[in-house]
């Protein structure tokens, strides 16, 4: 199961909105087939390793990271392959928390007399697909944070100056971290300080959705994310059609939203509108007060801090926009893992949840 679960991550970043999913198949204590789910639209992990073992899959042990699907998707029901292919026993990390699914998968298979067991390996299983969990279970994308602070926690300065924080090696892993998300979001503020493309340049044939947050449509027709191919996603509560029409010509995706009583667009509809279109995973990277009313809202699943050994002095912190707490009340980090990268330091980890009352 663990070489299952290192096949899965192999699929990172592109099999949304299907999960990563590692299969392994064992006969006689020998590993016979193996495979993992490229990208969405191709053969599952089971159907590969199926392929990869050829007639030796017949009385064989699977191991796979997440129960096999018992519909027809894309691609035909892995429950049927593996009924097909003479398999003996199923052993599955964990079930699929799609409706579609949930179960259903691991009950065919013992209907057509197949050993089939759940729980190996389980928790990691459920990590390496935290996102997938969380879209099925909360009705919701996952959502991250990223944030490059100097050390006396500025994200930019006074007047929104922030190319470039952190070094080379810490923007290299922003980029992977990009290219592992179904979704880059940035508020309007962000496009007209730093025109950026919001790409993702290290993964090939990515689909990345790009998201702006931009309440008044201050965004220039001239933009470069709006020139680059992929979807361009804004949020608005805009009543110009004549701007929005403009914007469409571009190939932007305009969607109006309501505003909260502070007057920032509310993101309990900016994640429904997310959720309708499969985007499991948002990986939210600016500014500063897009960085604060997500947490005061409370939708930040988990944190990438880069720290860089800089201090800047009066600018745009975290906390812009937030209002003043007790440090009994402080969002606080569990999980949490350092990791050096060049001069700058990554602080990573989930936002632990408070209990009510």
């Amino acid at each position: 199961m663990h070489l299952a679960l290192r096949l899965a991550e192999r699929g990172r970043g592109l099999t949304s909105p299907n999960p990563m999913v590692g299969a392994v198949l064992v006969r006689q204590g020998r590993v016979v087939g193996q495979g993992f789910h490229h990208r969405f639209g191709r053969a599952h992990a089971e159907v590969e390793a199926i392929r990869a073992a050829g007639k030796t899959a017949r009385g064989s042990v699977m191991y796979v990271t997440m129960e096999p699907c018992c519909f027809q998707g894309k691609t035909p029901p892995c429950t049927e392959a593996i009924i097909q292919a003479g398999i003996r026993r199923v052993t599955a990390a964990t079930l699929d928390p799609n409706p579609r699914v949930r179960g259903r998968g691991m009950r065919r298979l013992s209907q057509a007399g197949i050993d089939a067991s759940v729980g190996l390996l389980g928790l990691e299983a459920g990590q390496l697909n935290e996102a997938y969990f969380t879209y099925h279970r909360k009705g919701r994308p996952f959502m991250m944070l990223k944030v490059a602070v100097t050390l006396d926690g500025m994200l930019a300065t006074k007047d929104g100056e922030s190319r470039w924080i952190t070094g080379k090696e810490a923007r290299h892993k922003a980029m992977e971290l990009r290219c592992q998300a179904d979704a880059v979001l940035v508020g309007v503020n962000t496009v007209l300080n730093d025109d950026p493309l919001l790409t993702c340049r290290a993964v090939r044939g990515k689909k990345l959705f790009r998201v702006v947050l931009d309440s008044k449509l201050r965004i220039p027709l001239d933009s470069r994310l709006l020139g680059a191919k992929g979807p361009v996603l804004l949020f608005t509560a805009n009543e110009s059609r004549a701007k929005a029409r403009k914007l469409e010509q571009k190939g932007a995706i305009v969607v109006k939203v309501a505003r909260n009583r502070k007057g920032l667009l509310r993101w309990d509809r900016i994640l429904r509108e997310l959720y309708t279109r499969q985007i499991l995973s948002v990986l939210i990277e600016g500014g500063a007060l897009v960085a604060s009313s997500a947490f005061e809202k409370g939708i930040v699943d988990k944190v990438y801090a880069f720290h860089a050994p800089k201090v800047l002095g009066p600018g745009k912190s975290l906390s812009f926009g937030m209002k003043p707490r007790r440090l009994g009340q402080a969002f606080v980090l569990e999980r949490v893992r350092h990791t050096v990268l060049g001069s700058d330091v990554l602080t990573e980890g989930y936002v632990a949840r408070r209990k009510k009352g």
